[in-house]
């Protein structure tokens, strides 16, 4: 049971993304993507599903977004309408400052016989515009719903530039975040920083660590590989080269993730850190999503090897 796990600070969660369809489509083109998502799924070793929510990041950079931006069915309504038929926990995304107060505050009261999980996003940009900053979203849900089970964002090039991020990770745990989800992972020294830090802040501060779930996507193409840079996900140049010059960039892609995790894996377990994984594909191109299914099987092996192994 996720809810146990988060609660327990255990390691070993593996979770899988999905971005809701266009808004622009039909309900019945809704429906049929959602069923082949809900085939792809159902039998995979889950211990839950994220559903994102999106926002407009154009105010982050200057550079043209490589895929355009259109706006996608609301995340709870993807989850609670389309996918209801997965019997699993679902993490719903909210992008707090496109909503306003009224709303997110209805969102967090909703009565549900469900357990409820949420992540909450902030602004992509300090100079974007908002309704609700992060912390007063934080503060809703506390004041709210205590018992909605929060989730923060964890960005590991974040830290290559500020060296605070493992900090904002504890600030984010006093304000009730109970596991983290990190940005995609493509540079393991990185993620491995981040990680000492705030293991080492943890030891030193008498601090129980919290899951942290490493985001793993699979890379089919050059034009995701853009798209994924132009997301803010640190590629080294070494391994951008091998993708760039593979003859076959997705299954290039795939074994050097696993690699990463693997790596990152080892490294945790080694400290008592909850690691866990999250893996999507950015991409709609079927290869590449089934690419994303095969991982998650791959990931669970890799768990089943490296945890209990150590128990």
């Amino acid at each position: 049971m996720l809810k146990q796990k988060i609660l327990n600070k255990a390691a070993g969660i593996l979770t899988y993304g999905l971005t809701p369809p266009k808004s622009n489509n039909t309900p019945e083109k809704i429906s049929e993507i959602a069923g082949k998502q809900i085939e792809r799924i159902r039998d995979l070793p889950l211990d839950g599903l994220l559903i994102y929510d999106i926002q407009d990041e154009a105010d982050r950079i200057g550079d043209e977004r490589p895929f355009p931006f259109l706006h996608t069915v609301d995340s709870a309504v993807y989850a609670n309408d389309y996918l209801r038929e997965l019997q699993m926990p679902k993490i719903i995304y909210r992008c707090v400052g496109k909503y306003s107060k009224p709303e997110l505050a209805e969102w967090i009261t909703g009565k549900s016989r469900q357990d409820k999980y949420s992540v909450f996003v902030g602004a992509s940009a300090k100079q974007q515009q908002v309704n609700i900053g992060l912390p007063e979203a934080y503060q809703m849900r506390s004041e709210l719903n205590p018992n909605l089970l929060l989730g923060g964002v964890l960005i590991p090039e974040r830290h290559s530039k500020y060296h605070d991020e493992h900090l904002r990770m504890i600030d984010k745990m006093d304000k009730g975040c109970q596991y983290f989800i990190s940005q995609a992972v493509y540079n393991v020294e990185t993620t491995k920083n981040v990680l000492s830090d705030y293991y080492y802040h943890c030891q030193n501060h008498h601090i129980d660590m919290v899951p942290i779930l490493i985001n793993l996507t699979p890379c089919g193409s050059i034009k995701t590989l853009e798209f994924m840079k132009w997301l803010g996900v640190n590629i080294p140049k070494w391994l951008e080269n091998d993708l760039m010059n593979s003859q076959d960039i997705l299954d290039q892609s795939i074994m050097l993730s696993k690699q990463i995790f693997e790596e990152l894996l080892d490294f945790a377990v080694g400290k008592g850190i909850p690691i866990g994984c999250s893996v999507e594909s950015v991409s709609t191109r079927k290869v590449e999503i089934e690419a994303s299914i095969q991982m998650v099987q791959d990931i669970q092996g890799l768990f089943a090897r490296h945890l209990v192994a150590r128990i």
